[in-house]
């Protein structure tokens, strides 16, 4: 006797909505979205359509009316509550535009709560998108089937953000200057440091000398070492989020 094919396929589009979802309820889509399903995916009347909407979770739909540019989607219910994700902000310096979009994707994959770019002395010129950001960010989740979008800040001065930091929250800075010194294990840090946290990268040439004093004076600075070799900023950023999901997050 065959097997009873599952249901939805594997081979369901499944995307991001910005509306609010709920089961019975319809939603229209137009614009980028529609485009992708009838242009794309070539999507018919009653195939099956996941989606998710970064606030309750995912849901299962199916698709009632076709339009040229446009087509309704009624919401069958919920397969999934919204993920818990772990309390972890990445903090990085904009790099090349097509470096730093992958950035942002990978901290997505990863399941970084919060991403904000920061503006450092040695930041070179390259305007941050917010809009290209989110987009890259929400294609990360839609292939992995996250259910959660990390919040994007605008970008913020190095020094009005020290000046604003939370008390309660570890600041691990990846200091390319303290490996000689064989001080700053990653791994000795995590166990010494639980609770809510961030990692700071610093841009292609890293921190100046004042910036670096200025991180090191606050409490909550954690500075710690990548290893022996200097890593690109783009690599030293997914490098930092692994290791403290390993030792803090949500892979152990």
């Amino acid at each position: 006797m065959p097997a009873t094919p599952a249901y939805p396929p594997r081979s369901a589009p499944r995307l991001y909505v910005d509306a609010e979802l709920s089961e019975g309820a319809e939603i229209r889509l137009e614009g980028s979205t529609a485009h992708y399903l009838l242009k794309v995916m070539r999507i018919r009347e009653g195939q099956p359509v996941k989606l998710f909407e970064n606030r309750t979770g995912e849901y299962l739909a199916h698709v009632t009316a076709l339009g040229k540019r446009d087509l309704i989607l009624m919401i069958d219910g919920k397969t999934r509550e919204r993920e818990n994700v772990p309390d972890l902000w990445l903090l990085a310096a904009p790099i090349k535009k097509d470096r730093y979009h992958w950035i942002a994707e990978k901290a997505t994959e990863l399941g970084v709560a919060k991403m904000i770019p920061v503006q450092t002395e040695r930041t070179q010129n390259n305007p941050v998108k917010p809009d290209k950001l989110l987009a890259h960010m929400i294609e990360a989740a839609e292939q992995c089937e996250r259910t959660a979008l990390p919040e994007l800040d605008p970008l913020v001065k190095l020094e009005a953000l020290l000046e604003s930091w939370p008390t309660d929250r570890h600041l691990f800075f990846a200091d390319e200057r303290i490996h000689e010194s064989g001080e700053g294990s990653f791994r000795k840090a995590l166990v010494a440091h639980d609770g809510p946290a961030a990692i700071l990268i610093g841009p292609e040439g890293g921190f100046s000398d004042s910036e670096n004093a200025a991180i090191r004076a606050m409490p909550q600075s954690v500075p710690v070492s990548l290893g022996p070799r200097i890593l690109r900023a783009d690599t030293a950023a997914v490098a930092a989020i692994s290791l403290w999901m390993a030792g803090r997050g949500d892979w152990s």
